[in-house]
């Protein structure tokens, strides 16, 4: 049986889907949860309290009420995203990183869980990866006990760069060429993986792991979504100038390309998580072709 600790595990980014689904995570398996939220008025936030999750207001510039969310916490979770795709915006996303890794220092949290990036650390030229890597060395230079979760591409990215129906059949395009295998994991399995390392149901070899459920070339990924709808598929490999002057994107696309991109190890993901989905159960589950 699952032990939980005593205590309150903390989560920043709560509001969102990653912070969501560790939350959630958390809830199902009898977890006290604090949620640091910048607005405890927004809807998402009162949804959380709701549930009975703790709300702490901070501000990501006031170091003092990070630290302060994080007081006698007995585990913190975070994750860090980039505003937007220009150099700026997502070196901000590393000052964010930083300052979260501080406040868990001054807090003198006891075990600190970081959702970063498949691949963050192979220098993978990816600039929202390189940032992400960024924060990694700081919390792995911070002192901290800490577990680096590396997700790779989300299955949720299919709800806004998925296939549509055309003239009876599924078609698939991104900008990757067939035949390269990409794994893919979902948000629902991040919370899941996440909460095990945060209530020491689970550990990750050398305090990392890069974690995934499936892995598709894009062929298989538009059968995937016919077999679902039940209609025949096809997929397009399109060239990376469709992504237009997001060069944040053409650098990972490009990194997709460059066989093997991520590395996940798909058993020891299940060793950890058995019940991981693969696509088709994330088809199923996200309801996608009923809107």
């Amino acid at each position: 049986m699952d032990t939980q600790p005593a205590g309150t595990i903390a989560v920043f980014g709560g509001t969102g889907k990653q912070g969501g689904a560790v939350i959630d995570a958390l809830l199902s398996r009898g977890a006290r949860v604090r949620a640091l939220v910048r607005n405890p008025e927004s809807e998402r936030a009162r949804a959380l309290a709701g549930r009975g999750v703790e709300l702490a207001p901070v501000g990501i510039g006031d170091a003092a009420s990070l630290s302060a969310a994080l007081h006698g916490v007995d585990a913190f979770f975070f994750m860090t995203t980039p505003e937007g795709t220009s150099p700026a915006e997502i070196e901000g996303e590393t000052r964010q990183g930083i300052a979260l890794v501080e406040a868990a220092v001054a807090a003198a949290v006891p075990h600190v869980v970081f959702s970063s990036v498949g691949g963050a650390e192979r220098e993978s030229g990816v600039p929202h990866f390189d940032s992400k890597r960024r924060v990694e060395e700081h919390l792995e230079q911070s002192g901290l006990r800490a577990t680096l979760v590396r997700p790779v591409a989300f299955m949720e990215n299919f709800t806004s760069m998925g296939p549509s129906v055309e003239n009876g059949e599924i078609v698939f395009r991104w900008p990757l060429p067939d035949g390269i295998p990409l794994q893919l994991v979902s948000v629902r399995d991040i919370g899941q993986i996440s909460a095990s390392f945060l209530l020491g149901t689970a550990k990750a070899a050398g305090g990392a792991i890069e974690i995934a459920g499936d892995e598709r070339t894009g062929s298989q990924i538009a059968a995937a979504f016919g077999a679902h709808a039940g209609l025949p598929a096809r997929y397009e490999a399109l060239p990376l100038h469709v992504l237009g002057d997001n060069e944040d994107a053409q650098a990972m696309f490009r990194w997709f390309a460059e066989t093997p991109a991520y590395q996940a190890d798909l058993g020891a993901v299940k060793s950890i998580e058995p019940t991981a989905w693969d696509l088709p159960t994330w088809i199923r589950a996200s309801g996608w072709g009923q809107g």
